[in-house]
């Protein structure tokens, strides 16, 4: 059997990245591919884009790999029309299959194309009614589940149809849809996965997971999409519902920490300055006296590593070389390789680090194997000691909104004290940013977001119920067309 490639992440997987477009008369699949190209730290395993002309055919493509692997020039001609939306993906629910990339084409009672980010925990329900009802399923993703209750309702309109299926889908759901006519985005009502509107010109909109996806296709940022409204770009520009209201918010914590690219702007801040204000608390709240140099693990941890360095005055080098490609690599390392393990993504550099007292920060730490491999590369490389700072409070429970992380009993904190987890890693010190750290850098509070990983307080009722990425997987068989 072929080796498999070893697991060289550490923090929580990332989710996906969706983007909408409508601008007639211009060129929206490379308004969408551009845009999608900017979202791809959402989601590496798969990638796809459908179009239309007004009141013509949808036509879809997706696939396995990279933006820039999925899609070719001749591709994008191909792709030509008024409207688009796009979608990059990590599989939350379902599998890395063919099937389960996205936009999610149907043409039930009426025809559309659906991409989403976020997780319905209430899945396998809407699952069984739909196929008691006759529905056929090729995918084993929640998302194809939101596409066939809105490709077979019985509503006059998809705008219609959308309004009625909102309050029934229960979870995070960042999603864009699009018929032959418009193009419409819809958030959960509590908002936890982000959503943003933009506009390019007085006829042509965009809405994106993110704004540095605006940012690339010179669009301005006009607001985000407001949890529980649905926004509709047609040729009226932008009209908007809002269908579910009264929820409490609960936008996702680790957006600001990690997920979000530092060049976004949430909450009406720049992400680069929030991670950097989180080092500089941590700094205050941790500090390493006697450390020589402060290193961050990248890229992640660059930011807050900087934060870090201005606070405390230890100076700040670069301690790894970070090879950006080899997770996308198709060829398998063989076992004489994979004993290196974590040196197929960082390399240390001994001249910098050899006999100094590390300060090494990152934004978080799962279930620690990764960051005890690079204790030991330090040491290696002639570390004299190692102290790690994170950025995130101790993450002991699951998401259940759209982020892939390890089960509990993997993670590292689980069940056990900070002074264990330092001696399981194998350094001198480790120390968390207090969740009190972690709101006062974002400017916001446990009342308005999620922090459910960090302390088991689910904002969704029934949350620990959801039976996880494979619990579509049972149910496809039966359901196929």
């Amino acid at each position: 059997m072929a080796a498999e490639m070893p697991d060289l992440r550490e923090g929580p997987r990332e989710e996906c990245g969706v983007l909408g477009v409508y601008a007639p008369g211009r060129d929206v699949a490379k308004f969408a591919y551009y845009g999608l190209y900017a979202l791809q730290h959402r989601g590496q395993e798969s990638a796809g884009i459908a179009s239309a002309d007004l009141g013509g055919y949808i036509i879809t493509q997706r696939a396995l790999g990279l933006v820039s692997q999925v899609f070719a020039e001749h591709d994008l001609r191909a792709l030509a029309g008024d409207m688009a939306i796009g979608h990059t993906r990590y599989s939350t629910t379902g599998g890395n299959d063919w099937e389960n990339s996205q936009p999610i084409h149907r043409n039930d009672r009426r025809e559309l194309a659906l991409a989403h980010n976020g997780n319905l925990v209430n899945a396998v329900d809407l699952h069984a009614e739909l196929v008691a009802q006759g529905a056929r399923f090729r995918a084993t993703t929640d998302s194809e589940i939101m596409a066939a209750l809105l490709a077979t309702s019985e509503a006059p309109s998809l705008e219609e149809a959308i309004v009625a299926a909102m309050p029934r889908l229960k979870g995070a759901y960042s999603t864009v849809v699009m018929d032959r006519d418009r193009v419409y985005a819809f958030r959960d009502p509590m908002g936890i996965r982000p959503m943003v509107l933009g506009r390019i010109d007085e006829q042509a909109w965009v809405v994106a997971s993110e704004t540095c996806a605006l940012d690339i296709i010179g669009a301005r940022y006009e607001r985000d999409v407001e949890p529980g409204e649905l926004v509709v770009l047609d040729e009226r520009g932008v009209t908007s519902r809002q269908v579910v209201s009264g929820a409490r918010r609960a936008a996702c914590l680790f957006e600001y920490i990690y997920f979000a690219r530092p060049d976004s702007r949430m909450n009406g801040r720049l992400l680069q300055r929030s991670r950097a204000r989180m080092g500089e608390l941590l700094a205050a709240e941790a500090p390493a006296p006697g450390a020589d140099l402060v290193v961050a693990v990248p890229d992640s941890g660059i930011p807050a590593a900087r934060g870090f360095s201005r606070a405390s005055g230890i100076p700040m080098d670069d301690g790894f070389v970070k090879n950006r490609y080899v997770q996308r690599t198709f060829i398998q390392p063989g076992d004489e390789l994979r004993q290196h393990g974590l040196r197929l993504k960082f390399n240390p550099l001994p001249e910098i680090i050899e006999g100094k007292s590390l300060v090494v920060v990152d934004d978080s730490i799962v279930r620690g194997n990764t960051t005890r491999q690079l204790v030991k590369m330090l040491r290696d490389a002639g570390a004299r000691e190692v102290h790690f700072r994170i950025t995130a409070p101790p993450i002991r429970n699951p998401c259940h909104y759209g982020v892939d992380m390890s089960s509990r009993e993997e993670m590292v904190a689980h069940r056990r004290t900070v002074d264990e987890i330092r001696d399981h890693i194998g350094c001198e010190s480790v120390a968390y940013l207090s969740i009190d750290g972690v709101y006062e850098a974002i400017g916001g509070d446990a009342a308005g977001h999620c922090d459910a990983c960090f302390t088991g307080a689910y904002p969704i009722a029934g949350s620990e119920d959801h039976l996880g990425k494979f619990a579509l997987e049972g149910a496809l068989p039966m359901a196929k067309a």
